[in-house]
């Protein structure tokens, strides 16, 4: 899971950004509410981690900022401020869990997990449109629009827009999107990744005149669209 961790603390942030590491997340860690802002509202997480006490704009602050803002990947709240009073204003801030310090690292992961688990009811509701930047794709219609024109897509390149969708601004490797897309079915040596890819942007990108799908020289690919003007 990709885990934005707000934590003022270095030993503490520290200890739980290795310890998230090591169990195969990606951590972004950030020491004050504002960068935490910008983060969160411009990059997809699967679940936030937020300290209430920090610098420039407190945990709660941030955490009804982007409920505000429909922003609804699952958040638990890390704080030293456990009492009932603290719990209650937590979760009335859209807060999905709440944890106090000190805790054990094994319980925090094991709640990260279950919140990761969680699908928002916002995003069940319309879990068959996905939407980024001015691409538009309807998974149960199987159309794709860009600036209110379709896109015809064969099914490959209709699972792989879906993959790029869903892992906006993360780095997809090649042999990732070979299990994602393909599900490993295909020698690694293969050059159907980059086969597709290029077709995909040649309908996605060529017509309109710019890129949303950008090639990371010995990484593999990031999907990075405009939001519309």
């Amino acid at each position: 899971m990709k885990i934005l961790l707000l934590e003022d603390d270095g030993e503490i942030g520290g200890w739980v950004t290795d310890g998230l590491v090591r169990s195969g997340h990606t951590v972004d860690w950030l020491k004050n509410g504002k960068d935490a802002l910008v983060a969160a509202t411009t990059r997809e997480y699967d679940v936030l981690v937020l300290d209430r006490m920090v610098p420039e704009l407190d945990g709660l602050s941030l955490l009804k900022a982007l409920r505000a803002a429909k922003i609804a990947a699952p958040a638990l709240i890390l704080t030293a401020m456990g009492d009932v009073d603290d719990r209650v204003e937590g979760l009335r801030s859209g807060a999905d869990d709440y944890l106090p310090k000190p805790f054990a690292f094994s319980e925090l992961e094991a709640r990260i997990g279950a919140l990761g688990r969680r699908v928002p009811a916002s995003a069940a509701a319309d879990s068959s449109v996905l939407q980024a930047g001015d691409i538009r794709l309807d998974l149960y219609g199987h159309k794709c629009r860009r600036q209110n024109r379709n896109i015809d897509l064969n099914a490959k390149e209709f699972r792989l827009l879906e993959t790029f969708m869903r892992s906006r601004g993360r780095v997809l490797t090649r042999n990732m999107l070979l299990e994602k897309v393909w599900d490993l079915n295909f020698d690694p040596t293969t050059s159907v990744v980059e086969t597709h890819v290029s077709r995909l942007r040649g309908k996605i990108e060529k017509p309109f005149g710019d890129t949303v799908i950008r090639t990371i020289r010995g990484a593999g690919y990031v999907f990075e669209p405009k939001s519309p003007a």
